[in-house]
């Protein structure tokens, strides 16, 4: 559990700093159904520096805001990984596609480090 944090810490200040410093090398990634998308890119950039900060000092709350930010950035990442195809990039579809199921663990440990459960949730 240890390690995945750290590595998830790691990513969040790693992919928030560039967002926030250059927008630019994400709108490519960009869905473009998607509106405003150089907002969404700052504003996604300082939820996962947020998150990052909250997971350095152990905060629950970081757990459930780290995985809500991998679940919202997911769809992009779908529509990513099938919009890269017709590039014919074979690295560049490979990284898309295995960077989709890497998420998952990623969802785990964050959403089971916030100690939450889904029945809790659900029961309201």
């Amino acid at each position: 559990m240890k390690i995945a944090l750290g590595i998830l810490t790691a990513v969040f200040l790693a992919s928030g700093v560039l967002h926030l410093f250059n927008p630019d090398a994400f709108m490519w990634l960009m869905p473009p159904w998607l509106p405003w998308p150089v907002f969404l890119i700052y504003l996604s950039g300082v939820f996962e520096l947020v998150s990052a900060v909250g997971l350095i000092f152990r905060q629950k709350w970081a757990g459930l805001l780290s995985a809500l930010v991998l679940l919202g950035v997911w769809p992009a990442n779908i529509w990513f990984a099938f919009d890269v195809i017709q590039t014919g990039d074979a690295a560049l579809i490979a990284a898309a596609w295995i960077r989709l199921p890497l998420q998952i663990p990623l969802i785990y440990f964050a959403w089971k480090f916030s100690g939450m459960r889904l029945s809790t949730i659900l029961r309201g």
